[in-house]
């Protein structure tokens, strides 16, 4: 049997509707930016591996530093040890967040790094005699596919079948100069029954790249301050340079009480999540009374290969070369987005850093599950590149390791499919 027919025989894909599903493509091995299938193809992912490869695929030096570490401890229980990676990598990641972030608490991926956000936000009201249970979010938000992840997401066709099991949140809308005041006084009515405010800053990403100001973040942030209400910063997506500085957060002047992380922390190398939290937030939890302890947790939390993991990915991350590249692809998406502008078939170009997005133009509603996406996946891996549109959502979120000429390459593909009926 072929890769392809055992594949279908035994595994179940995500996001996929596998009775109509084409046979997924085998994977052999990676290279940079590139990505070699079992009949020699070749592939340059544009998408980063669902935006998780910020140095590129097989990168030597966090291999080496991985394989070292697996010859002196691969896994440790985290209760009541801890071993050098973990701090090592806690103490690298605080220096580079805003100051008021003092402690690391370590999961497994994205959605659990929010569950643990929730769970100090709600608990932390608790632990001083107060119930706050009501949380707000934005519209359109995307914070995972676990069940709070999912009860702070927004309401759709993906959440509709455990809609009446999730808890209950209050979403608001993305805050511009025209809405600002009305926001703050609806928050206002409710500021002593909501335990938090969870946000994507800068860019909700699974929403189809929605972009959004900062400066208005700003000032609702602020107000939140000034209501007590605690804030949850998700940075899984627009943490380690995707929106051009290292963080969202060096976008804003307001702080975040808690902060998330996942995706790109590791390089794409090892699934990890971080949810990082102010001295506010850990000194609710200290007590005598052992019922006030964060019963949270994980087998494999803090695992050393995935610290050692990130730590090599930062290292390469604030090395002046990947810096300078990453201001390399921001330029040169920048340019590329007047040529887009000018396209019939584009509408609605956006840019935040690495990340760019427009829509293709479909003449009939737009949505995650238009066919157009489909269509516009094949014509590009038979081109040799792996673009996931969301719907008729199309983006760039390539690795930091990309060079001008792939950049160039891939934004001439981009312009002969616009020219195709598709």
């Amino acid at each position: 049997m072929s890769l392809r027919e055992r594949d279908k025989a035994v595994n179940w894909h995500p996001y996929t509707q596998m009775k109509t599903a084409g046979d997924a493509i085998p994977i052999m091995r990676g290279k940079g930016v590139y990505l070699f299938d079992d009949d020699g193809n070749k592939y340059i992912d544009v998408v980063s591996s669902w935006w998780v490869t910020l140095h590129g695929h097989a990168n030597p030096y966090i291999a080496q530093r991985v394989f070292e570490q697996m010859n002196s401890l691969e896994q440790v229980i985290f209760a009541g040890f801890t071993h050098e990676p973990a701090i090592q990598l806690s103490e690298n990641l605080l220096k580079l967040l805003p100051g008021n972030q003092e402690k690391v608490f370590y999961s497994d991926n994205g959605s659990t790094a929010v569950e643990v956000a929730l769970k100090m936000c709600i608990q932390f009201a608790h632990n001083q005699g107060k119930e706050k249970t009501k949380i707000l979010a934005f519209k359109n938000a995307y914070h995972g596919d676990t069940f709070g992840a999912m009860s702070v997401s927004e309401r759709s066709i993906w959440t509709k079948p455990f809609g009446k099991m999730l808890f209950e949140v209050i979403f608001i809308d993305i805050p511009n100069s025209e809405n600002l005041e009305s926001l703050q006084s609806q928050i206002k009515n409710i500021s002593d029954e909501i335990a938090c405010f969870i946000y994507e800053p800068l860019v909700q990403g699974a929403a189809g790249m929605l972009m959004y100001d900062a400066e208005r973040l700003n000032e609702l942030m602020k107000f939140c301050r000034e209501q007590g209400i605690l804030m949850i910063q998700d940075e899984v997506f627009t943490g380690f340079g995707r929106t051009g500085k290292l963080f969202a957060a060096d976008y804003l002047s307001e702080s975040p009480d808690i902060m998330c992380f996942s995706k790109g922390l590791t390089g794409g190398t090892m699934p990890m999540g971080i949810t990082t939290c102010s001295g506010k937030i850990f000194n609710a939890f200290l007590s005598d009374d052992k019922y006030k302890t964060l019963f949270h947790g994980h087998s494999f939390t803090a695992n050393p290969l995935s610290c050692t993991a990130a730590l090599a990915s930062m290292e390469l991350l604030l090395k002046d070369e990947t810096l300078e590249n990453i201001n390399l692809i921001c330029e040169k998406h920048s340019k590329f987005s007047q040529t887009l502008k000018q396209h019939s078939n584009v509408e609605n170009v956006r840019q935040t850093g690495t990340i760019l997005a427009w829509d293709f133009k479909t003449g009939h509603e737009t949505s995650y599950f238009n066919e157009i996406g489909k269509r516009v996946y094949e014509e590009f891996l038979l081109r040799g590149i792996v673009m996931r549109p969301l719907g008729n959502v199309m983006y760039l979120v390539p690795p930091y390791c990309i060079t001008s000429g792939e950049l160039d390459f891939i934004y001439k593909n981009i312009s002969e499919v616009l020219d195709i009926k598709i």
